[in-house]
């Protein structure tokens, strides 16, 4: 199952580097979105610096839902979803595959964005280790919800516009515990950053069992 569940994480990861349009698309977005943000408030450095992790995450979650999009969306248009079924590979293999792939993806955006928010809010990082370990646990969080959302919408045509309405709420407790972890690692508040590191994983863990055993149910129904 976990050589199945890397095979798929392959294919998407060689679609999207032969592609490049996550390098020509999304990366470009995200750091649109992060120099808007630095733009808006340039005239006070000190809320720059308290609010860059709450901002870096809200980048990542906006950039993170076209990458869920187009995982799905080069599925269904050349029939790959279909074949999959077709293929006896385990479903469970299938989501470890998809979510793996796109939380390679979110975790080489948040090095690019993470480069951007030192150089553009003048921060610091003070726990390394933190910082790490909340980035990976979230973006397992953010991969898993998202691939089992994104095989729920993946078959309506509405799918583009129904993900972001669902998606977003959900992973709410993500934004929340990496923002205040990050301003840990930061060092621009006092929260406790380990702690909040055991809601994203905890968060990652419930997805990651509940999409493994919804998702051949819901890639059927795609």
């Amino acid at each position: 199952m976990v050589r199945d569940a890397w095979l798929i994480a392959g294919k998407d990861l060689r679609i999207e580097m032969r592609s490049r349009v996550g390098l020509n698309q999304i990366v470009p977005f995200a750091v649109t979105v992060l120099v808007l943000f630095a733009f808006a408030l340039d005239t006070d450095q000190e809320a720059l610096r308290t609010y860059a992790p709450g901002l870096f995450w809200v980048t990542v979650l906006l950039a993170s839902l076209l990458a869920i999009g187009r995982s799905f969306a080069v599925d269904l248009a050349d029939g790959a979803s279909d074949r999959l079924l077709l293929s006896g590979i385990d479903p469970i293999a299938v989501f470890g595959g998809k979510a793996a792939a796109i939380a390679i993806q979110l975790v080489v955006l948040q090095v690019l964005l993470g480069a951007g928010v030192v150089l553009l809010f003048d921060v610091t990082v003070h726990r390394y280790g933190l910082l790490v370990c909340a980035g990976l646990a979230a973006a397992a969080g953010v991969a898993t919800a998202g691939t089992l959302y994104g095989a729920l919408v993946a078959g309506l045509g509405v799918r583009e516009t129904l993900l972001p309405v669902l998606l977003l709420p959900v992973v709410a407790p993500v934004l929340i515990g990496a923002t205040r972890a990050f301003q840990d690692a930061f060092g621009v508040a006092g929260a406790e950053g380990w702690a909040w590191l055991g809601l994203l994983a905890g968060f990652a863990a419930i997805y990651g069992v509940f999409g493994a055993l919804s998702y051949g149910a819901l890639l059927e129904e795609a």
